[in-house]
């Protein structure tokens, strides 16, 4: 049943692939404006975002066109299907189409986050610390089978000793909700537990007072190197644009060591201030506490080079929920020459 949605993802993509180079033949592209699609918007991803607002893309002569997956399978067929120059997704896609043999491989040529950077929110609240065996004999809504979020949710109940099922001793992880219906499919059933990135946690808290965040996922695994979230273009766009994405990652990384600057100087406010523009409906004060959480889980990657020790990690989160068919070589998927002159 995997290989048969994945095969179906990589088939439609190649439709849409016809289609959109038929639709853009008319015209010349401007490789300077990056169409680039985000599995999720989420505080989770804020170097990218403060390169957006403070400019840092634009003094690169770089303007990003967003738009938004809602998943890491909708992302990467925006990719595959010419929709997309880069993709912000979990590198764990670039490992399905690698089994699948596509012709132009995507590879990841930047890490931005380096945990899980979910979070559990609960529909009681409680004056005790919450503990993993909590999830034992309740059901927690994890997101979609074969994403990483719910592949590193079952990595941290296995791990911690316990039991995935539907038993009287065992966690009810469901991996049957898209990315973006978890909030709802929450609020509309009987699960006690789902996880959920920034800002959506507190959105839905807001809306519902009686919830509490009561745990980081990033804490249970933790804080392991999982290379969670990575910049990730076609081989081909590699090979042809190599100046473009040196640009790219060059702004993120300044973005990074401003964010990282406000931190560790107690400036928070600044930090949020980089971010507002992007956050519709939250205040400085949002902004402020949910960038101390993704600091204080070391949520954002130092480098912008995945480390092969690092996709050896989520090669074996991946494998642990029974998603890998084949094997995949780091030096396939991953291009590092990039990130590494900019660290350089």
């Amino acid at each position: 049943m995997k290989k048969l949605k994945v095969s179906l993802v990589v088939g439609l993509s190649m439709m849409l692939a016809l289609t959109t180079t038929l639709f853009m033949g008319c015209g010349s592209k401007d490789y300077n404006k990056i169409n680039l699609n985000e599995v999720t918007h989420s505080i989770f991803y804020a170097p990218f975002y403060a390169a957006i607002n403070l400019g840092y893309f634009e003094d690169e002569g770089l303007s990003i066109n967003l738009t938004n997956g809602g998943g890491s399978d909708v992302s990467m067929t925006a990719l595959i299907s010419g929709s997309a120059d880069i993709i912000l997704a979990g590198p764990e896609t670039v490992v399905y189409t690698s089994q699948e043999g596509i012709s132009d491989q995507p590879k990841v040529f930047g890490q931005l986050t380096q945990t899980d950077g979910s979070f559990i929110v609960c529909k009681e609240k409680s004056d005790e610390p919450f503990d993993i065996t909590d999830l034992i004999g309740e059901t927690i809504i994890g997101g979609r089978a074969g994403g990483l979020p719910a592949m590193t949710l079952q990595y941290a109940i296995e791990s911690a000793g316990l039991e995935i099922g539907t038993g009287e001793n065992q966690v009810n992880l469901r991996t049957d909700v898209s990315f973006n219906a978890i909030a709802s499919e929450f609020e509309n059933s009987d699960a006690k537990y789902c996880t959920l990135f920034e800002p959506n946690a507190s959105n839905l808290i807001a809306a519902h007072p009686e919830y509490e965040i009561v745990a980081a996922v990033g804490d249970l695994v933790n804080n392991v190197n999982i290379p969670y979230t990575c910049f990730i273009t076609k081989n081909s766009y590699l090979e042809q644009h190599s100046d473009i994405c040196e640009k790219f990652l060059r702004a993120v990384t300044r973005a990074y060591e401003y964010l990282k600057d406000c931190y560790e100087n107690d400036n928070l406010t600044a930090a949020a201030n980089a971010l507002i523009d992007s956050f519709d409906g939250m205040t400085i004060q949002d902004l402020e506490i949910a960038v101390e959480a993704y600091y204080r889980i070391n949520a954002f990657a130092s480098s912008p080079v995945m480390s092969e020790s690092a996709f050896e990690q989520l090669l074996e989160i991946t494998e642990n929920a029974g998603m890998l068919n084949g094997n995949t070589n780091y030096e396939d998927v991953v291009n590092t020459e990039i990130a590494s002159k900019i660290v350089a």
